[in-house]
C-alpha cells in the first residue's frame, strides 16, 4: 500500500504540549469552592469530560444546569475573567510534556505545524510568547471559534488534504473535531478513554515513530 505525505500536524495544547491540566482543574475547584465538596466535584468532572472546549462553555453549564442559577451574558465574563486569573501566569511557568519540545525542534522547517485549543485565542497566543514557543507554529488559534472550524479554515488556506494531516490532541472534543473534517488522530494518554483501535501514546516521545508509520515526511 502507498504511504501518503505528511502535510501537517495539528496539536491542541493543554495536556499535549504543556503539562497544564492539573492547573486548569484547581482553576475550577478554586473559582466554585464557595458552592460545597459536592457541587464542586461535579463541575470538575464535567470539566475533565470536556476537555479542549471553552471555559466560558463550561462555566456557563456549571451555573445552568449544575448549580441552577444561570448567569447572564456580563457575569459570565466576569466569571471567564476569574478564571483566567488564576491559570495564565501557572501555565506559563508548568513544564512541557515529555518529549514535546524536541519533536517541535525536530519538525522546525519542515512542514506547517498549527496549534488548536479551547483557551481564548489572545489569552494562548500570549501564552505561547511568553513560553517562547510562537516560533513553531504557522498559526495559533483558540475560542471562541471551534476546533472543526478552524481545521477548515486551515486546510482552505494552506490547500490542504485532510487525509494527509493529523491531529494530536487529548479530549475527546479533539477526537470528535479530527473525525469530523476527515483528519487522521493520535491520543496523548490523558484521563480519558479512547475509542478503540484510536493510536494513544503517552507522552510526545514516540510521536516520530507513530507518524513514521504511517506517512512519508
Amino acid at each position: 500500500m502507498k504511504v501518503p505525505p505528511l502535510q501537517a500536524l495539528f496539536f491542541d495544547f493543554d495536556g499535549v504540549l504543556v503539562d497544564s491540566n492539573s492547573p486548569k482543574t484547581d482553576a475550577f475547584r478554586t473559582l466554585f469552592a464557595g458552592y460545597g465538596e459536592e457541587t464542586v466535584a461535579e463541575i470538575v468532572a464535567y470539566h475533565k469530560r470536556h476537555g479542549g472546549i471553552s471555559r466560558v462553555k463550561k462555566i456557563e453549564y456549571a451555573h445552568q444546569h449544575i448549580i441552577k442559577q444561570p448567569l447572564t451574558d456580563a457575569e459570565l465574563m466576569c466569571w471567564a475573567t476569574a478564571y483566567s486569573d488564576l491559570v495564565v501566569n501557572q501555565v506559563i511557568d508548568v513544564p512541557w510534556i515529555d518529549g514535546a519540545k524536541e519533536f517541535l525542534d525536530s519538525t522546525l522547517g519542515c512542514l506547517p505545524v498549527f496549534v488548536i485549543s479551547g483557551t481564548p485565542e489572545e489569552e494562548l497566543k500570549y501564552i505561547i510568547t511568553r513560553r517562547n514557543m510562537a516560533g513553531y507554529f504557522q498559526r495559533i488559534l483558540g475560542s471562541p471559534k471551534s476546533k472543526p472550524e478552524h481545521i477548515r479554515n486551515l486546510l482552505a488556506s494552506f490547500k490542504l488534504t485532510a487525509e494527509n494531516c493529523v491531529f494530536i490532541g487529548d479530549a475527546l472534543t479533539d477526537y470528535n473535531a479530527a473525525r469530523e473534517t476527515g483528519l487522521h488522530f493520535v491520543g496523548i494518554q490523558g484521563e480519558i478513554a479512547f475509542p478503540e483501535k484510536t493510536t494513544v501514546l503517552p507522552d510526545c516521545r514516540g510521536l516520530n515513530g507513530v507518524l513514521a508509520d504511517h506517512f512519508i515526511w
